[in-house]
């Protein structure tokens, strides 16, 4: 066969214009050390902190330090398969979390990956997990009331719309249930809750989203979930991941509520991250940002101004202490960060008092504006006659010969005490709370038995209901009660209790 010199110089011109030069620049660095989910890298010279970089078979990781010869990456993700000499990519992006309203109902991990074994999710809308908190400027008053459906909290310490309110207590006070009871009660309310589960179980992760599926409070809400097997990475970013998602819904105008359980166990693992990353440690061996890595994150919850949107964020962030010690190392950082907390105790719970709420220490400093008009009017008095019961108790066990005015605060003190009891997942709306307190105020339980109280606290609502429900109404719409109305009420209660007498 012969080829023809100009038919080959031809070829050769035609390849050479339908030739495509592309050059792709990458600056790629490689391992010099990896273990314990912390990777050494060298040759990343213009790599940024907080800079996602790719390792090979696609694994993130994140920068966190800058040295003078190489950079710290936490790996996110099973760190495995990666080597020393393995090459590393830049990726020119921070962290982000994919946002969309399709992530209502599901699990996802602190990458916004599905874990609850259904379809994937696709989302083209991504928010980085790091991100400024709105400005003073930006900000608005906390006006609304966040209700929770727990009589103690709504009365005592009442929490509103773009409130951060502590949640701390030695481990098994039922921190986690009031979280849960104020996510159901949350129910066509037009809330989007985020539950951000750090360094649980997988187990009591699995439960707590079954809870919420039976109450139906799954239909809008989300669970972030880095669970106790997972790497300390991940659980170093997920509630700033469950922050994000909570901005995507709160830059729409909406208001969304977040509970991040716990931030203790979240500050054990960026103290892990810190000691392998050969950081100098601090008090507890605590490195010394970890009061910013918490300020940081808590700083992005807020109401923000009708000019933005008016969307909200409420934090719900959840300690635990040590035998009941609020001032140590984590605590007190968080409680100077939030703007109250509810302290739940042992004791309290040992006997019974179920949310363990001590009203002498918990305090809420900004909810007292947002709070129901009506809550506000019958519970102004609640907080010193607890605390009243509470000394005459102390000071009862010490005198059998009390005189009678001693013993009816005793018993009325106890009595106020039963009201605030509740169950788990059994959250109770406002204008029950106003008329169960109320009712307690006139002293309608003080003659009856403690196991009865419950039943009649139900009989005294629907009564109320059926021949006052333009007062319940006026309660609902956050109006203030009238001495009329409050007559009103007051003679419904006796007559009914009249009555009942009469028929016993």
């Amino acid at each position: 066969m012969y080829l023809k010199p100009e038919e080959i110089s031809n070829i050769l011109k035609e390849k050479i214009k339908s030739f495509n030069f592309n050059m792709e620049k990458e600056e790629v660095g490689t391992v010099i050390q990896v273990g314990d989910g912390i990777a050494l890298v060298y040759g990343l010279e213009n790599v940024m902190a907080g800079e996602i970089v790719l390792f090979e078979n696609d694994i993130k990781g994140s920068v966190l330090n800058l040295e003078e010869h190489h950079v710290g990456v936490v790996i996110l993700g099973e760190y495995k398969d990666i080597k020393e000499g393995s090459l590393v990519k830049r990726t020119g992006q921070v962290l982000s979390v994919p946002c969309s309203e399709k992530l209502l109902g599901r699990v996802i991990n602190p990458l916004g990956e599905v874990i609850d074994g259904k379809e994937a999710i696709v989302s083209n809308i991504y928010y980085p997990i790091e991100k400024e908190a709105p400005k003073i400027i930006d900000r608005d008053f906390v006006r609304t009331p966040l209700e929770t459906g727990i009589k103690a909290i709504d009365a005592l310490v009442p929490i509103g719309r773009g409130q951060r309110e502590l949640i701390v207590g030695d481990r098994q006070t039922g921190k986690t249930s009031i979280a849960i009871d104020t996510i159901i009660h949350q129910k066509g309310k037009d809330v989007i809750c985020i539950y951000v589960a750090i360094g649980q179980k997988a187990s009591s992760i699995a439960q707590i989203t079954r809870e919420l599926e039976t109450e139906g409070a799954m239909d809008y809400t989300i669970v972030v979930a880095a669970t106790a097997s997972d790497p300390a990475s991940m659980l170093y970013i997920a509630p700033y991941s469950g922050c994000a998602i909570g901005e995507y819904f709160m830059d729409q105008g909406k208001d969304v509520l977040i509970v991040y359980d716990d931030l203790s166990k979240h500050a054990v693992a960026y103290r892990e991250i810190s000691l392998l990353l050969r950081r100098p440690p601090g008090r507890e061996a605590y490195p010394g940002d970890v009061f910013y890595l918490h300020s940081r994150l808590l700083e992005r919850a807020s109401k923000v101004a009708p000019s933005l949107g008016g969307g909200s964020i409420t934090a719900l962030p959840i300690v635990e202490t040590q035998a009941g010690d609020i001032s140590s190392y984590i605590p007190t950082n968080v409680i100077s960060i939030t703007d109250g907390q509810i302290f739940l105790e042992t004791d309290l719970f040992n006997e019974g008092i179920r949310p363990a709420i001590n009203p002498g220490v918990s305090v809420s400093r900004v909810g007292g504006n947002a709070q129901f008009p009506a809550l506000k009017q019958v519970a102004a008095s609640l907080r010193i006659d607890l605390a009243q019961y509470r000394e005459l108790e102390a000071f009862s066990q010490f005198s059998s010969d009390l005189d009678i005015e001693t013993r009816k605060k005793l018993i009325r003190g106890e009595k106020l005490v039963n009201i605030l009891i509740q169950p788990n997942y059994k959250p109770v709306g406002v204008e029950q709370q106003v008329i169960s307190i109320y009712s307690a105020n006139l002293g309608i339980y003080d003659e009856q038995e403690t196991e009865e109280i419950q039943n009649l606290e139900k009989e005294v609502f629907d009564v109320v209901s059926s021949k006052n429900a333009e007062i319940l109404n006026k309660i609902r719409n956050k109006e203030k009660l009238s001495p009329e109305d409050f007559n009103s009420l007051k003679d419904t209660i006796n007559g009914y209790m009249e009555s009942k007498a009469q028929e016993e």
